[in-house]
């Protein structure tokens, strides 16, 4: 299938039979056979790979293609925003003076116009590494740079001459870089994805039923909300809104209808320590930690549950467990990730 290794996803069985699942996993280790023809009445079905960004069935198969990590531009100087609509996932991540930047992820489609590209940060570790993330951006400070190249993680630069970078005509620099990511692939070649980035479930509902053990910690019921405030800085905040089964932004910078619709919205606490360096304004640039554990608030439907959040590494995906110790899963779907510092940031809602 054109990729340089396995991904180690969960996979669909639409039926089983042993001796066509054993020939099915067989075939997938030749990186250059095509997928079997449709199988004959009274057989069983394909194996049907997840999406290691949204849970959902890859019907025609993985993509030849890298999961990219676009870096966009989240402030009224950066408006609008092109191609949110078309991610798998999305993380708001600090950056300097209080504000913040995403982090867009590519994988099942590929646009050809993205942006407006901004900078990598030494954060970009911790958010691309868990799907073996090729970032996308339009440079970096040379240490950031080093860190994120040392960490193994493939970056398309246009600081570095990467193809696929254009300007558009309405704005200015630095606010003016968009990307075609279809450019990007061809000269992309695909990594190993080491696993899923959320833990999905199955169909089923993913809330653990609250615990009725003598001297149990139990779950707590999930609270109600249609509206949510996050909050990463004095000056910088994030609103949301429940649009039937959608939480979206209500104050994004995205092009108008085409904003990023996230099926669950996730806020993570997290420790955010100091990069080692200033931005040319001289703001220290902070750097989020994102490994270890933390608070986190769920949000799906009009359902927030609050749980643990636990990362054990910067190259590992999330996890979540409840109160009582239970591991909680998310339901296939696109999700927004709120990255916010601990103290500094935090989460309302209503």
């Amino acid at each position: 299938m054109g990729h340089a290794g396995r991904m180690n996803l969960r996979l669909l069985v639409a039926a089983t039979a042993a001796s066509l699942a054993l020939a099915a996993c067989s075939s997938s280790s030749d990186s250059t056979q095509k997928a079997s023809p449709e199988p004959s009445k009274g057989t069983a079905k394909q194996l049907v790979e997840v999406s290691p960004l949204t849970g959902k069935a890859m019907k025609k198969g993985r993509p030849d293609n890298p999961v990219f990590v676009v870096k966009i531009e989240n402030t009224i100087g950066g408006a609008p925003q092109y191609g949110l609509d078309q991610a798998d996932l999305v993380i708001e991540e600090l950056v300097e003076g209080g504000l913040t930047r995403l982090a867009a992820f590519y994988y099942s489609s590929l646009p050809s116009k993205v942006g407006h590209v901004r900078s990598l940060r030494t954060s970009d570790i911790g958010i691309a590494g868990p799907v073996g993330g090729q970032i996308v951006a339009s440079g970096g400070a040379t240490g950031a740079y080093n860190k994120v190249k040392g960490a193994g993680i493939k970056v398309f630069s246009e600081d570095d001459g990467a193809p696929g970078f254009s300007s558009d005509p309405l704005k200015v620099r630095p606010y003016n870089r968009l990307i075609d990511l279809k450019t990007v692939a061809r000269n992309a070649k695909a990594t190993t994805i080491p696993g899923p980035y959320l833990p999905w479930s199955q169909g089923s509902d993913p809330t653990p039923k609250p615990s009725s053990s003598t001297g149990a910690t139990a779950t707590p019921k999930p609270k109600k909300a249609t509206t949510a405030t996050v909050r990463f800085s004095p000056s910088t905040a994030t609103s949301w809104a429940l649009k039937g089964r959608k939480w979206v932004r209500t104050n994004g910078h995205a092009e108008a209808g085409k904003d990023f619709e996230a099926d669950t919205m996730i806020v993570l606490s997290c420790r955010v320590g100091d990069a080692g360096y200033t931005d040319p304004a001289g703001n220290p640039v902070p750097e989020t930690v994102f490994e270890g554990s933390g608070e986190a608030r769920i949000f799906h439907g009009n359902r927030v549950t609050s749980v643990t959040w636990v990362k054990p590494g910067l190259t590992k995906g999330l996890r979540f467990r409840t109160a009582d110790g239970k591991p909680y899963r998310i339901e296939p779907g696109k999700v927004f990730l709120e990255l916010v510092p601990e103290g500094d940031g935090g989460v309302s809602f209503s």
